[in-house]
């Protein structure tokens, strides 16, 4: 089994190598590589308290094989928290390896000592892989997305 760990700001390489990995999963390389942003934005992203990330790496190498993204949300109804997890991908060559349960087991103990009480995680239809995976691990909701432009 791969290294599992929450990145720091002292983490940019491990980082980069996570955003190129996910351009590949999502086959998105615009979004995640072409445009990565500066070493000072990633060091104050992986410094700030409500985001987590969390990779598999070779442990002799040091190559990010997975990761997750994710977003602590403090509620206002009451002092917890919820935990959103906004991408999870695994390198092709190294899936049905219990790698992102691994990475999701990581952050189920990462968020509860941040407070939270829940993760929740958004699949698309037919990404059967990812449906099982969360279905094997949480409670299926149905629900809308809608995505809602931001005027200027």
């Amino acid at each position: 089994m791969p290294h599992i760990r929450t990145l720091d700001p002292t983490d940019l390489g491990a980082m980069r190598a996570l955003l190129h990995l996910f351009g590949r999963a999502f086959e998105d390389a615009d979004a995640y590589s072409a445009h990565q942003p500066g070493d000072a934005y990633l060091t104050q992203r992986l410094a700030d308290p409500h985001f987590i990330v969390v990779v598999a790496e070779d442990a002799p190498a040091g190559t990010v094989l997975g990761g997750l993204a994710a977003y602590l949300l403090p509620k206002f109804e009451q002092e917890r928290a919820e935990c959103y997890i906004y991408d999870l991908a695994v390198d092709a060559a190294h899936r049905r390896r219990g790698i992102a349960t691994g990475l999701i087991r990581t952050l189920q103990d990462v968020a509860a000592v941040k407070g939270a009480y829940v993760i929740f995680v958004q699949a698309d239809h037919g990404d059967d892989p990812a449906i099982a995976l969360y279905t094997a691990l949480g409670q299926r909701e149905e629900v809308l997305h809608f995505d809602i432009g931001v005027t200027r």
